[in-house]
């Protein structure tokens, strides 16, 4: 009793000691029920207080510890019924707040984030004698993606760092400087559907060396081009779409020839896309 009576007293007579630091804004004393305050000194931005028996503080612990900030307590001392609970620690999962920063005996029902599904089909916390039982656990859905794949040549744009992403999340980029989407298709995205994530057109540089418009093969070195089956002296050049190379012209070794290609074969085989 005589504690806390002394905890009060000082709290009437030295005001400056409910001030954070020099040249913040300071708090005002607050009003504490079924308690009591303890002051330190060398901490005059704080006050610890304990609560009676019945009763305990409304955050974890048998002492507790409330921060003057900026005008603001950093909690609002309190003690509470030994038999409350004071708010439940659950991630990745959302629930009814209580204004008063307590639950009184009971339960609560949860709702796991987006990606997450409550594991065992369990979505209801209840509060007895002081303490949580059977808390809900918030797992990753089997229809959520992980983050999003590295993209060659590319950079995701408009997207915050995340873990996971639910079911049908879109993922935008953009390519690179120096690098444009091949083909037709403009939409640059990715989609999680079913745990994976979908393959977004390639970053690429543009035109290949050594081609030209339409991807038909053009002579080097400034010749012009000849026909399929034939090279210079109408000597006879292999087909089946490959290039051929001689032996040289006018006796002289090192001369490459050149065909266009007339058959590519078989279509070739992409790994993780159609």
């Amino acid at each position: 009793m005589c504690v806390r009576y002394l905890g009060f007293l000082l709290l009437i007579w030295f005001p400056g000691a409910l001030h954070a630091q020099r040249g913040q804004q300071g708090c005002l004393a607050p009003k504490l029920d079924n308690g009591y305050f303890v002051l330190e000194e060398g901490t005059p931005h704080e006050l610890i207080y304990a609560c009676d028996k019945g009763h305990k503080p409304v955050v974890e612990g048998w002492w507790a510890t409330s921060i003057c900030q900026d005008g603001k307590w950093s909690h609002e001392p309190q003690c509470i019924d030994e038999k409350a609970c004071i708010p439940p620690t659950i991630p990745h999962a959302k629930y009814t707040e209580n204004s008063n920063g307590w639950y009184e005996e009971g339960h609560i029902i949860i709702t796991c984030d987006k990606g997450y599904q409550d594991k065992n089909q369990d979505a209801t916390a209840e509060c007895i004698n002081g303490t949580w039982s059977s808390v809900p656990v918030c797992e990753k859905s089997l229809q959520a993606c992980g983050a999003p794949p590295k993209i060659p040549n590319a950079v995701i744009i408009n997207q915050e760092y995340q873990d996971v992403f639910a079911a049908d999340s879109e993922v935008k980029y953009e390519c690179e400087n120096g690098f444009t989407v091949e083909g037709t298709d403009t939409k640059k995205k990715i989609i999680c559907i079913a745990g994976n994530w979908t393959t977004g057109p390639p970053c690429s540089s543009g035109t290949r060396p050594g081609t030209g418009h339409g991807g038909r093969t053009q002579p080097t070195g400034g010749g012009s081009g000849t026909r399929p089956g034939t090279g210079h002296g109408g000597r006879t050049q292999p087909t089946g779409g490959g290039s051929s190379v001689s032996s040289g012209s006018n006796g002289r070794e090192g001369g490459t020839q050149f065909t266009t290609i007339d058959k590519c074969g078989r279509f070739p085989q992409i790994s993780d896309g159609d």
